[in-house]
């Protein structure tokens, strides 16, 4: 996965946006305003990718446990976020199904108006 797919798949769920609030590196995408994946642009061009995403906190331990490049969210809240390293032993195809477990952890939280919305 290079940073143009993450960015494409990400901004082709419902209802998503994309920002950089915090300053010029950090990608960030939001659902409804609520932030469920972020990446660092500097990170992905020296090689060293990675993306912030929500976890329901046991999967998260279970993911930890079991692959090398799953590790506490980096500058998030370490039991609820996950650092997934792109380049690591996590499969594409769990990466992904990772970004739509955020996703929809966020999903999941919003107003009945929103949910009923996007869903």
């Amino acid at each position: 996965m290079n940073i143009e797919q993450f960015r494409d798949y990400c901004m082709n769920k419902k209802e998503v946006t994309e920002h950089f609030p915090f300053d010029e590196d950090t990608l960030v995408f939001k659902v409804c305003n609520k932030m469920f994946a972020l990446a660092s642009l500097k990170k992905w061009e020296e090689g060293d990718a990675f993306i912030n995403l929500k976890c329901d906190p046991d999967y998260a331990r279970e993911l930890r446990a079991e692959y090398d490049g799953v590790e506490p969210g980096y500058h998030m809240h370490k039991q609820q976020w996950n650092s997934v390293y792109v380049n690591s032993d996590v499969p594409t195809k769990l990466i992904v199904s990772l970004i739509d477990h955020s996703y929809d952890l966020i999903v999941q939280k919003l107003p009945k108006k929103d949910r009923t919305r996007i869903q």
